[in-house]
């Protein structure tokens, strides 16, 4: 998710460029700069790059962040792991990818995890020898914006990839040794989409099997593509409890997944919904389900709490000050559309 604003320049003070985006899994590792934007820029949801050109940083230009990066750490800091930035650095040529790796490996040789986003499009038109190289150079690690297994809910947000593309290239990198980890969005199909969003994805997920599953609750951005859908009534938003019913589905469908699956950023209702599968799937099921089972009020109670930060997991419920204040504030919103104040609180961490 975005952790600064200006995709041109958004660390002015660091000698050496620094993109807007990188996963949460990421925040301690050295951040390098290959590309600049997103080579597909379509998706619906998503308007961080809207008004800026997609480009190919020069090889020679990022050896240079490179050496610039080393000298500004001190040299002897060691890191563990380095992500590429921005959208997808797989777009590159193998060979340039390889000689920005190995100039990497040479300058931080404390290195164990090197990783990049990868688009399935855009790693479907490589070779799984090519994938192969990549990986023996170094970039052992792939976050896919999967989103949704769904086709319908793919073509409804113009994600530009298909079932076939997502499976084509997540094994080609599991061939290649490459740990892999998926987004999945929930509410991203709406209201009319969320049945087969959670099925379809879930379908995938267990063809996929996955190192990681890592769970994004949508908050729709101000401007985008899919906010004007929203305002035109062909995109209706689900409601808090709806996603969480819709995680639940999906986690309900997935066996024989073996991955570590999470909801694990600020965006997400239940951050207490992680842990290993198979093992802890009833574990993280029973988590869903107390949710569920509440009543109306207790639940806009732990949303408005948690979306205002007074809890981050059900049991913050249990203490008697958190729980009156949050009725307080909820008393205050009395006539007013609740999900539309949780939502614009959810999009605020986007």
């Amino acid at each position: 998710m975005p952790t600064w604003h200006n995709p041109e320049n958004p660390m002015p003070d660091i000698p050496f460029e620094q993109g807007p985006i990188r996963p949460v899994d990421e925040a301690d590792s050295l951040l390098i700069r290959t590309t600049r934007g997103c080579p597909w820029n379509r998706c619906t949801f998503c308007s961080l790059y809207d008004n800026f050109p997609f480009s190919i940083r020069p090889v020679d230009e990022i050896i240079k962040d490179i050496n610039a990066a080393r000298e500004y750490f001190g040299g002897g800091l060691n890191f563990q792991t380095c992500f590429l930035q921005d959208g997808d650095s797989f777009v590159m040529g193998t060979k340039e990818l390889i000689q920005v790796l190995v100039a990497l490996k040479k300058a931080f040789p404390s290195l164990k995890r090197i990783s990049s986003y990868g688009q399935a499009q855009t790693m479907a038109k490589k070779s799984p020898a090519a994938i192969k190289e990549i990986c023996d150079a170094g970039l052992n690690k792939l976050y896919c914006g999967m989103e949704s297994g769904s086709e319908k809910v793919l073509k409804l947000v113009k994600k530009g990839i298909t079932q076939e593309s997502i499976i084509h290239s997540a094994d080609m990198a599991r061939e290649a040794g490459m740990e892999t980890t998926q987004f999945i969005i929930m509410g991203l199909g709406g209201q009319a989409l969320s049945r087969d969003h959670a099925l379809e994805t879930a379908r995938i997920l267990c063809r996929i099997n996955p190192d990681q599953i890592r769970l994004l609750t949508i908050g729709v951005r101000e401007g985008s593509k899919l906010d004007q859908q929203m305002a035109q009534g062909q995109y209706i938003l689900p409601s808090e409890a709806q996603m969480i019913a819709e995680q639940r589905l999906m986690l309900a469908h997935l066996d024989g997944v073996t991955s570590h699956y999470a909801n694990h950023h600020a965006i997400d209702l239940l951050l207490e919904v992680r842990g290993q599968l198979p093992g802890d799937k009833e574990k993280l099921l029973g988590i869903l389900d107390r949710f569920l089972s509440m009543d109306k009020q207790a639940q806009n109670n732990f949303v408005l709490g948690r979306r205002l930060g007074y809890y981050q997991r059900l049991s913050d419920m249990d203490t008697s000050m958190y729980r009156n204040f949050v009725c307080k504030k909820l008393d205050s919103l009395k006539g007013q559309d609740l999900e539309a104040i949780f939502h614009d609180l959810r999009r605020q961490v986007i």
